[in-house]
């Protein structure tokens, strides 16, 4: 295995790509009590027309998948993994699924279990009708959350309703029905393969030992690595500028979308992301003057916020909250915009936003999970998480500035409005 060592971070990293195409990764935390595995396949949610065998597949095929992944011939591999002292869990994204445990004891059993569940399918057609059932009300859950409409709703606004940035992960009800054990294995066989995942460990683990397990029980054959290859629509205009939805909510609440630029990988996508989270802070940051200034007069309260999102084809700014004149607010985010790129942002704040985020990017190295998650994400996308400190190094002021004149203009922005019901129409659309 590769040692890698970043002074910086006062870390030490193995990692090696096994003859199946496996990626390992053992960040070394010696003298620490817990551990932590973390298996990354490089699918997820937005991956409906991937090529799968026999074509695209519904929406919410990768998180029913994840769902159906703990069950076993011979149980329940979530409970036995529970029952013998780890915690163990899993998520869907837009574009990745992942599994991982954390314990303090008997680390190398459970990492073989982890990844024996997940390379063998069990999918008797009993059991995943059962499952359907569990997502459907997972997914109603949702539709009753005014955060997740208005969210679903604007990227809806900014690519259209079937670009697959605008699927729910989970599917909708309807989606879901035409989920079948022959959907899942063509899924488990196209994406589930070697070469399309990452092993993360975190803690005090023996690397070779690590590498070692995966090759004994993974596939000697790795398959191929998953090829994204849709389109958004062409140039950076919204698909629509507005979306209204009723519910009950006690008043109006807005989320606002700036198309941006997609298509970056590598450490120029980890620089982007860095410039995007200062120009977020910069502009709508609970210390940033615009926030004060609406808050003051009453226009917004706390609950304002947003960020930067990077997705496969798609990139967007957006910030939301709970606001009665929803319009005005939104002018006044892009005027403030226009100012700080055209006038600049000044150096004592904008040097304040910078020891602010790069000491949360640091913070995050506290956490196990966290270190996994990025790691992984950061192999699929093609850099090492932990040359952050090099590449926030070369972020400057110009290139912030520059973020905020070209992508949060008026041109490039949709709302998504949730307002409170009159007993009108629900859904519409301008």
């Amino acid at each position: 295995m590769r040692e890698l060592a970043y002074p910086r971070l006062g870390e030490q990293v193995w990692r090696e790509r096994l003859p199946n195409g496996l990626e390992v990764i053992v960040v070394r935390k010696p003298y620490h009590a817990k551990r932590c595995a973390f298996l990354a396949v490089n699918y997820g949610g937005m991956d409906v027309r991937a090529a799968a065998e026999g074509g695209p597949v519904p929406a919410g095929a990768a998180h029913y998948l994840e769902h159906k992944m703990f069950d076993t011939e011979d149980g329940n591999m979530f409970q036995e993994m529970s029952t013998a002292g780890a915690a163990p869990n899993a998520f869907t994204s837009e574009n990745m699924t992942a599994y991982h445990f954390e314990c303090t004891d008997r680390f190398y059993e459970h990492l073989e279990r982890l990844l024996r569940f997940v390379s063998v399918p069990w999918f008797p057609q009993e059991s995943v009708d059962r499952e359907r059932g569990i997502i459907a009300q997972e997914i109603r859950m949702t539709e009753d959350d005014p955060d997740w409409r208005a969210y679903q709703q604007l990227m809806a606004c900014l690519y259209g309703p079937d670009h697959p940035a605008a699927l729910p992960v989970a599917g909708t009800e309807d989606s879901i029905r035409a989920i079948t054990p022959e959907v899942l294995h063509r899924c488990h066989r196209a994406f589930y393969v070697p070469a399309n995942m990452a092993l993360v460990c975190v803690g005090d683990v023996e690397p070779e030992r690590a590498a070692d397990i995966a090759r004994s029980v993974l596939p000697p054959e790795g398959g191929t690595a998953l090829r994204r290859e849709w389109e958004s629509p062409p140039g950076l205009l919204p698909v629509r500028r507005e979306a209204r939805l009723e519910m009950e909510v006690s008043m109006p609440m807005f989320l606002a979308g700036f198309r941006c630029p997609a298509g970056l990988a590598g450490e120029a996508l980890l620089r982007r992301s860095i410039v995007g989270d200062l120009a977020c802070d910069a502009l709508f940051g609970e210390s940033s003057p615009l926030y004060h200034r609406l808050y003051a007069a009453g226009l917004i309260n706390s609950s304002l916020g947003g960020g930067f999102d990077q997705l496969p084809g798609a990139s967007q700014l957006y910030v939301g909250g709970d606001a009665r004149d929803p319009e005005r607010v939104l002018g006044e985010i892009t005027a403030e915009a226009r100012r700080l790129g055209e006038e600049g942002i000044p150096e004592d704040f904008f040097d304040q936003l910078r020891r602010a985020d790069y000491g949360g990017m640091l913070r995050t190295l506290d956490s196990f999970g966290s270190i996994a998650e990025n790691m992984a994400e950061g192999y699929f996308e093609g850099y090492d998480y932990y040359r952050f400190p090099e590449v926030f190094d070369t972020v400057t002021k110009a290139d912030v500035e520059a973020f905020l004149r070209e992508n949060v203009t008026p041109e490039r922005a949709a709302v998504s409005l949730v307002l409170p019901e009159t007993g009108g129409q629900r859904d519409k659309e301008d």
